[in-house]
């Protein structure tokens, strides 16, 4: 069921524990071994699903262990409630504790779909147009390089990527410095941005084009973006663990991310730094949450078992392939979209230091599986993984 990635494995005898003492190596052993910290499976699981989620998760639990670099929650959910869900290995291994449903992760580029859904609700209440200039907003875009002729970029084409920006800023520090000047470093960005494409001609990723969106619907609103995020969609939505900022009510609960590469060290003091702030990576990288809280997301998005965020109309344009390459698999508002075999699914991956994540939904069933990793490099392929667990449930008459 699961597909590991090749050769994305951190082999757990390299670097950091190389030079391990007798002492060292009997707790490098341990750390080795990661405990499975299972939380009971729901009864609202189906009989016929019970093998093939203790499979999944069999499977995760052993890749885990292989990695011997921190840890895992997992979750399978309908309607936005828990059907199931675990924690593997370690939410920090200096203080052995255990991964679990509450434990809370950065989910890195998943922030890209809430801010695309803050857009399409201040698009259904009316307070911007999917199809408005993005320099209406902020018209400090006029300053971009290497502008096509005529190009006029919109929201919808910002938080499809289809706006042509190039992905990254060239602003030294850009992504560093206290979250409070991520506004700051947006403006300071834009004069070392441009433009890759023509707006609408192709699909390219640009976490600096959600960052300018972010601004545009802070500015559109006349609200903090973080103030809206928690208003219109966490609160809504009972996600009393998301947030942009870790408070001393939630820290107890975070996971400590770990910066593995392929030569097997793994760092910690990179991940810790990052807390303090992005540089202007909040609109698009910011977000921490917890299993649970994405499996309600989802369901608000979908409108299935909680407040419907978006109405008919806006979820259809949410979920709709925006992008020119495939009618059928692209980028919808904030989400990748695919049909298989006549089944839509959508959601997003992140990845920032120290930390990984994956969410994917099906709206016809309401089925919505989230993986939340504390650590990079592994041998569990998270979207893979993820994909494997829906697809392979009976759909049920």
């Amino acid at each position: 069921m699961m597909r590991r990635a090749a050769g994305r494995s951190a082999p757990a005898s390299a670097g950091v524990w190389g030079s391990a003492t007798a002492l060292g190596l009997a707790v490098a052993l341990f750390l080795a071994s990661p405990p499975l910290s299972a939380q009971p499976v729901s009864s609202q699981l189906p009989a016929a699903w019970g093998p093939l989620v203790a499979q999944f998760a069999a499977e995760l639990a052993a890749d885990v262990e292989h990695d011997a670099v921190g840890g895992v929650t997992a979750a399978l959910a309908r309607d936005g409630e828990l059907l199931w869900s675990a924690g593997f290995g370690w939410a920090d291994r200096e203080d052995r504790r255990l991964a679990g449903r509450e434990t809370i992760y950065r989910v890195g580029s998943i922030s890209k779909s809430v801010t695309a859904v803050l857009m399409a609700i201040l698009a259904r209440d009316g307070t911007v147009s999917l199809d408005a200039p993005l320099q209406e907003f902020v018209p400090e875009i006029r300053r971009l390089r290497h502008r096509p002729p005529g190009a006029a970029p919109v929201l919808r084409q910002v938080a499809s990527h289809t706006a042509g920006f190039v992905r990254e800023p060239m602003l030294a520090g850009a992504a560093a410095g206290p979250i409070g000047l991520w506004k700051a470093r947006i403006l300071a960005s834009i004069p070392t941005t441009g433009y890759q494409a023509s707006p609408g001609a192709e699909y390219s990723y640009s976490n600096i084009g959600f960052g300018i969106l972010g601004l545009a619907l802070e500015r559109a609103a006349g609200e903090p973006f973080m103030d809206q995020v928690e208003e219109r969609i966490f609160r809504p939505l009972g996600m009393g663990s998301s947030t942009f900022v870790v408070d001393g009510r939630l820290q107890p609960r975070l996971a400590t991310g770990y910066a593995n590469g392929g030569d097997g060290r793994v760092d910690a003091a990179g991940p810790a730094r990052e807390h303090a702030g992005r540089g202007y990576k909040v609109p698009n990288g910011g977000v921490y949450s917890t299993v649970h809280d994405l499996a309600a997301f989802a369901a608000g998005v979908m409108e299935r078992g909680g407040a419907d965020l978006l109405g008919d109309a806006m979820r259809s344009e949410v979920l709709s392939v925006q992008t020119p390459e495939d009618p059928d698999a692209g980028y919808g508002l904030g989400f990748s979209v695919a049909s298989v075999d006549g089944r839509l699914y959508a959601g997003h991956g992140g990845s920032v230091a120290g930390y990984t994540a994956h969410l994917l939904f099906e709206p016809a069933t309401g089925l919505t599986v989230v993986l939340l990793r504390n650590y990079n490099r592994g041998r569990t392929n998270l979207g893979t993984a993820a994909r494997g667990l829906l697809v392979s449930l009976p759909r049920q008459e």
